[in-house]
């Protein structure tokens, strides 16, 4: 009997956050995993992982058309995106851009690979005030990351009739490894301070990065693909915990995470926040290195609560947290430690 082969996997963003978590999945999976990375990315992991690392730009059409070559790839997982700049035309370059050339490489294929689009919460946009943002409302995005990476998922809809096409849109992602919900987390652990913007009653929604993980390889195999014409919310996820915190309550579970009692909430008024991040900015153009605080963030801060359902996973997909957002935070907690980075 002929050996089955296993699948062929390739995955951008390898070398970030949750890419590698993806790749560890993957490779606990048996698939034949192949990662398009940039030329000066850090991937002493992935080497020990024993993946095939291809040297590339997702914004460069002959590098990546050459990666799918190579990776005979039946499924593709696009995650490489920008977070954080220093000039609003790199967030367009990367995130819309790129998904653009990752989706017309898949096109030009003999068989196009199924594509799985990493988006974010931010290119739908905060929801209206005690109600969860879903699949099928109009994207009503308030800042240049939203609206870089919603250009992206109308880059992907371009192919559509050729390309099956998933997009997934998590919210705040959190876990081992993560930097960005690790600023939260530091005040609290060394001062028991917690910054709490505007009013602090804006709710907004998480996932533990395991959790994103699984719903991104079910998204994959079983999930609904974006329609070749344009129907609101076909082919797209929200993948979120339950719980949907308010600031003060997302420090106050910090807090408990860490072994400590509940923090000192600091809040700060919308104009001193708008004050911080332009000051941010101009420091992080100083140096030349863009930083997690920004007027971009501090946009997004200030506009509301952005919270979204997860129901359509659970019912399209199966998918569900595997822990409660307590035992996520106290599994991060630990790992932080154990890191030495708090």
């Amino acid at each position: 009997m002929k050996a089955i082969a296993p699948p062929s996997v390739l995955v951008t963003g390898a070398s970030g956050f949750i890419g590698g978590r993806l790749v560890r999945q993957l490779i606990d999976r048996r698939c034949q995993v192949s990662c398009l990375v940039r030329a000066n990315a850090r991937i002493d992991e992935l080497r020990l992982l024993g993946v095939q690392s291809l040297t590339g730009d997702v914004t460069d059409p002959a590098s990546v058309a050459r990666a799918l070559a190579q990776s005979q790839a039946t499924t593709v997982f696009h995650l490489a995106g920008l977070v954080k700049a220093l000039h609003r035309d790199a967030f367009t370059r990367v995130n819309a851009i790129g998904v653009e050339t990752i989706a017309a490489a898949c096109a030009d294929r003999a068989g196009p690979p199924v594509l799985v689009v990493v988006s974010s919460l931010s290119a739908a946009g905060p929801c209206a005030a005690g109600q969860l943002r879903r699949e099928s409302d109009i994207p009503t995005p308030v800042s240049a990351y939203g609206r870089s990476k919603l250009a992206g998922e109308h880059a992907a809809a371009k192919y559509a009739a050729a390309v099956p096409t998933t997009i997934v849109r998590p919210p705040i992602v959190f876990g081992p490894g993560d930097r960005g919900v690790l600023e939260m987390f530091r005040p609290i652990a060394r001062s028991g301070l917690h910054v709490v913007p505007g009013r602090g009653g804006q709710r907004f929604s998480l996932v533990h990065v395991d959790d994103l993980v699984a719903g991104l390889l079910l998204a994959a195999e079983q999930g609904e693909r974006l329609p070749a014409q344009g129907v609101p919310g076909q082919g797209v996820y929200f993948l979120a915990a339950e719980e949907q915190p308010t600031y003060a309550q997302f420090g106050q579970a910090i807090a408990t995470a860490l072994g400590q009692k509940p923090p000192t909430l600091l809040r700060l008024p919308a104009p001193l926040l708008r004050l911080v991040g332009s000051t941010a900015d101009a420091v992080a153009h100083l140096r030349r290195r863009p930083g997690w605080i920004n007027r971009d963030k501090i946009t997004e801060a200030l506009a509301g609560s952005w919270t979204c359902s997860a129901a359509k996973a659970r019912a399209h997909l199966g998918w569900s947290p595997a822990a409660t957002l307590a035992d996520r935070l106290q599994e991060t907690a630990q790992w932080y430690r154990q890191a030495g980075w708090l």
